[in-house]
């Protein structure tokens, strides 16, 4: 057992989308396309919603611990057990020793009158640095406001862009003076002196180089029209089974986060100490750290089966990216799994 007697811990995360990712505000809207992503209703940048990222890794933590998850009547539960939302027979074991049911929580189980709220809590994933074509290739765009929630690279005080229209890079390899991006074509500069800073603190979340070498920062204001200039939309028609043609009347587009979409977000776990299920002290883990490690069981998951829909259209996958200095951490994450 741990010694560690904090309430909670939390953790900065990064990953990369190697598909486009579709998280959909749900049914059809009038406007450019007819399935709409979700947004920040503040800044009108798409995020995912922590639900949603909570949700697929409840599902793929209960495919992870399938063999290892024991209740009272049966030997071996099978998959959806502890996964979903819950209820009926086949519902959540709501037990001190299930590490899906403590760290996600559950309603009401099994052999429960109450439900638990879990000991993981998960924030919405933001864009930190969003992928837009350009004369000499790919860049990755991110702006003041998304570096300063970014926890994970500790860039809280940035200072304010001295031109709120131009593109800031590095100095290194300046073989232009302007860039398009996307449908902007942005005066390169150099004097932000906060730009060096970004681009070493990008490269300790395990960002690749070649992404680093072609970063961009653009004030608030142009990096909301960018990202949502330079969406990807997929149109997409539903099949007549009788006919094996396109339905008529059934052609719909919808629109996703690009592939190579470097996101962020935050998981704060609470320490399995302060916590009690029907009266007993969960067994199932014995420390923030462990429960960080069930939530990262999911990471290969997330890389192989996705999230968010659309996801037999090519959709969903990705990459959580793994720190410099995560050795002792992906230790216990081994150790827990």
């Amino acid at each position: 057992m741990t010694t560690d007697n904090r309430s909670f811990e939390t953790f900065p995360l990064a990953g990369m989308a190697l598909d486009p990712i579709h998280v959909g505000t749900g049914g059809s809207r009038l406007g450019r396309v007819d399935n709409t992503i979700v947004r920040d209703p503040v800044t009108r940048i798409p995020k995912i919603p922590g639900s949603s990222l909570a949700g697929v890794m409840r599902a793929y933590a209960a495919m992870h611990y399938e063999d290892s998850r024991q209740e009272k009547n049966r030997p071996k539960p099978y998959y959806p057990d502890c996964a979903g939302q819950g209820g009926g027979d086949s519902g959540h074991c709501g037990q001190a020793g299930c590490r899906v049911c403590t760290v996600f929580g559950f309603a009401t189980g099994k052999d429960s009158g109450g439900g638990f709220a879990g000991l993981a809590a998960f924030s919405d994933m933001h864009v930190l640095l969003f992928p837009v074509a350009s004369q000499l290739g790919p860049q990755w765009i991110t702006c003041p406001v998304a570096l300063r929630q970014a926890s994970s690279i500790g860039l809280t005080h940035l200072d304010d862009l001295p031109d709120q229209n131009a593109l800031y890079r590095k100095s290194e390899g300046q073989a232009v003076e302007s860039l398009n991006i996307g449908w902007l074509f942005l005066p390169l500069k150099t004097d932000w002196g906060n730009v060096k800073d970004v681009d070493s603190k990008l490269r300790n979340i395990g960002l690749p180089k070649y992404i680093a070498d072609r970063l961009g920062v653009v004030s608030d204001k142009l990096f909301t029209h960018i990202v949502n200039s330079n969406l990807e939309v997929r149109t997409s028609v539903a099949i007549d089974p009788g006919t094996g043609a396109a339905e008529e009347g059934a052609l719909f587009t919808y629109e996703a986060l690009p592939r190579g979409t470097v996101l962020v977000w935050e998981v704060t776990c609470r320490n399995p100490k302060h916590f009690k299920i029907n009266q007993n002290p969960v067994t199932a883990v014995d420390s923030p750290h462990k429960v960080k490690a069930v939530v990262a069981c999911t990471d290969s998951y997330l890389e192989h089966l996705g999230i968010g829909g659309m996801g037999s259209r090519g959709m969903g996958r990705l990459r959580v990216l793994k720190a410099q200095n995560s050795s002792a951490i992906d230790k216990t994450e081994k150790e827990a799994s």
